[in-house]
């Protein structure tokens, strides 16, 4: 319907411009003198340059675009440069060019507007820059580039859509946390290591055969020559300092500010030298295994910068997978939420009866405070030795600021 409009629109135009042509040539042929053939003659170039205009192909223009960055941090600023470049430079009275914003990114504040006007004439090439502040996180694409141009009088206007696709991603912001791990579950200390799990050396639970990189002390040597091969004791695992970090998708107006902390104390754990895993739970769920390696914390970002809130049932029912159950096992659970419920205090009561360590980080606005509800179920949590940590963050120009913890 709107292709047929568009075509009956340019033949009406078309048939506007001939029946003006032909009635100014009818009024000079028939009325004589000086002024009917002077308005002819003065209204033929304007005719004739609507037909060439009609003619020129600006299908054939090239179309670019050039972002400053392919990857941004939320809250950076974006620098697009569109150029428009032609062959034949056949005079154009204006050339308006619009590049066309995903709704998602169209409310952005912007230094400068996606779209100008020029009146290029006989230049063959027109180029504009334009800035959108603070980028909103999330995986966005530019799609195409809107050039419109038409005759002085507005009888002939012709308008092409290009097609030119940029990708781009934003990831979380990063901001400054204080991570320690939960230094008294180890009895040997706090020093970074590699190794899973730690080992007490003193309660010795059974024995295996002996495998490169075993002291030589915890050889057992009467189980050694009963067995014709050596042996080595294997002692009781204690906590690691392993942690794996569950996110809580599901709608809150905070989700922004989870995602900004989830990622940033994913940074400080790997700093600190032990492995993290991520769990984020939502429409579908997404376990990034035990890992430290950089191209590991590369993809967990990846999956922050996209990731939204849009999980469809209560994230205390996410955690009934036996399958979690069985990873979350000698290393420390923690939670990022934004909803603290008394369905997850009790779900995590239960899980902490499997002798399973956790810690429930929920973030808050900073000017709202706690409600006598969440007080009871951060005390009901205590007891169960669950720490509970509150986030409060305001918006200041140097992004989120953590000023509060419980």
């Amino acid at each position: 319907m709107i292709a047929l409009f568009k075509r009956f629109s340019v033949g009406w135009k078309l048939f506007s411009l001939l029946f003006l042509t032909t009635a100014a040539f009818s009024y000079a042929m028939f009325q004589g003198g000086f002024v009917s053939w002077f308005l002819f003659y003065s209204f033929l170039p304007f005719a004739i340059y609507s037909i060439l205009l009609m003619l020129y192909p600006i299908r054939s223009f090239q179309v670019t675009r050039k972002v400053n960055q392919e990857q941004f941090t939320a809250g950076q600023r974006l620098i697009a440069t569109v150029t428009v470049r032609r062959k034949f430079p056949f005079p154009l009275f204006y050339l308006l060019v619009e590049d066309e914003l995903t709704d998602r990114i169209k409310g952005i504040k912007k230094l400068e507007e996606p779209k100008k006007l020029f009146f290029p004439w006989f230049k063959r090439s027109v180029t504009y820059s334009y800035a959108l502040l603070n980028m909103p996180r999330g995986e966005h694409q530019f799609g195409s580039v809107r050039v419109r141009t038409g005759d002085l009088f507005g009888l002939i206007e012709k308008e092409i859509t290009f097609v030119v696709e940029n990708y781009f991603l934003v990831y979380p912001t990063l901001i400054d946390v204080d991570y320690r791990p939960n230094e008294k579950q180890f009895e040997q200390g706090s020093a970074s290591t590699q190794t899973k799990y730690w080992q007490d050396s003193t309660i010795a639970v059974g024995v295996r055969e002996y495998q490169p990189g075993d002291k030589f002390a915890w050889i057992d040597w009467k189980a050694t020559a009963r067995r014709d091969s050596i042996m080595t004791k294997e002692f009781e695992q204690l906590q690691s300092r392993d942690v794996v970090v569950f996110l809580d998708r599901t709608k809150s107006a905070l989700f922004e500010s989870l995602i900004t902390h989830t990622a940033s104390y994913i940074k400080a754990i790997v700093k600190s030298g032990a492995r993290v895993s991520l769990i984020s739970m939502g429409s579908d769920q997404h376990v990034f295994g035990l890992q430290s390696d950089e191209q590991h914390v590369r993809s967990i970002f990846y999956h922050l910068a996209k990731v939204d809130c849009d999980s469809h049932k209560p994230f205390s029912a996410s955690l009934e997978n036996p399958r979690l159950k069985a990873d979350m096992k000698q290393v420390t659970n923690i939670i990022f939420t934004s909803n603290l419920n008394l369905d997850l205090v009790r779900k995590l009561e239960g899980l902490v009866g499997h002798q399973q360590t956790y810690m429930v980080y929920m973030v808050k606005s900073y000017y709202d405070k706690l409600s006598k509800e969440d007080s009871v179920l951060i005390e009901r949590l205590k007891k169960r030795h669950i720490s509970v940590r509150i986030l409060q963050n305001r918006d200041v120009e140097n992004g989120f600021k953590e000023v509060g913890n419980s």
